[in-house]
């Protein structure tokens, strides 16, 4: 096995691992309420629905999957209850890739040729592990051989300022900082101004999350929007939401509340292993219709990944025989 060989292994394991708890809420249970039916019938749908619902898939979406399931076994007149795990698979694949979730290259963290500096703004409540998640991006990019800047725009918390620069200096990206209570998107402008006057591939710009300041949030992104098209007037190239899966539907109320304030296009949603709470990847992408890209799975800098909808399904079900 080749080296790429190893690293998909690793992170096939890494996926598989962070997603056992809501693999045995899902299928451990889907197990029990099959035993000893032969079909599927309203039962095993009730039942069914239930487990999802419990695993964070939100409510919606729970209905949205269990309909298209009642759709194929009225149609098919006769499904057993072995062919249910296959359905249930292929319904939860097809709605990511509805939303173009897990559309990513195979695990490449390559960039469009055509943007150069590629911006990120990155946004999300105190808390759900933004800023990591940024040095976690910064890290990979660079592995990937980017050249990475980071900006330290959430002037309102000298903690993540800090933070922030403890990332850079880990990673060896520099970081464009301004003093405290200085006006993020000032920040922001110098940022991007010196990633392109340097080179830079990738811009990664961390926001405060003051949710509770709607007004006042949506007010600052609009700003900082605008310098940046100064700049590059197709920037922010993305604009990132930062989740904490472990929240389950708390995750799910932040991810409205934000784009009530600013048009999300990319997810990423952290702090998935050891939660039995997975199943919200698939309600949050489905409800919201933005793609989830990245999702945290551990600690370690390499334990961010871009998202698979292949893989995950494989990680929640087991591998399709």
């Amino acid at each position: 096995m080749g080296l790429f060989g190893l690293f998909n292994k690793k992170k096939k394991e890494t996926l598989d691992r962070g997603l056992e708890k809501t693999k045995q809420t899902v299928v451990g249970r889907l197990a029990h309420i099959i035993a000893g039916k032969s079909k599927v019938d309203d039962d095993v749908l009730d039942s069914l629905e239930e487990i999802l619902i419990t695993s964070d898939v939100g409510v919606d979406t729970t209905l949205k999957i269990i309909r298209r399931i009642e759709e194929r076994v009225a149609r098919d007149k006769y499904v057993s209850t072995s062919e249910l795990n296959g359905m249930l698979r292929e319904e939860i694949a097809s709605l990511l890739s509805e939303n173009n979730t897990g559309d990513n290259d195979n695990g490449n963290w390559n960039l469009p040729d055509n943007h150069k500096p590629y911006v990120i703004l990155v946004v999300g409540v105190n808390g759900v592990g933004k800023t990591t998640t940024i040095g976690k991006l910064a890290y990979q990019f660079k592995s990937a051989g980017k050249k990475v800047y980071l900006g330290a725009a959430d002037t309102f918390r000298a903690a993540a300022v800090e933070q922030l620069c403890i990332w850079g200096e880990r990673v060896g990206v520099p970081v464009v900082k301004q003093q405290m209570g200085a006006d993020p998107a000032s920040v922001a402008f110098d940022t991007l101004s010196s990633a392109k006057a340097n080179g830079a591939d990738v811009v990664l710009i961390d926001t405060a999350g003051r949710l509770h300041n709607k007004v006042g949030l949506m007010n600052e992104l609009k700003k900082i929007k605008d310098v940046l098209k100064k700049i590059t007037p197709d920037a922010p190239d993305e604009v990132m939401l930062v989740l904490d899966g472990s929240t389950g539907q708390n995750a799910f109320e932040q991810a409205k509340q934000f784009s009530a304030v600013t048009q999300i296009t990319s997810l990423a949603i952290t702090k998935l292993d050891g939660t039995a709470k997975g199943g919200v990847v698939i309600g949050i992408s489905d409800q919201l219709r933005v793609p989830v890209k990245y999702i945290g799975l551990g600690e370690g800098m390499e334990d961010l990944q871009l998202f698979d909808r292949t893989q995950f399904v494989d990680s929640l079900f087991g591998e399709e025989k």
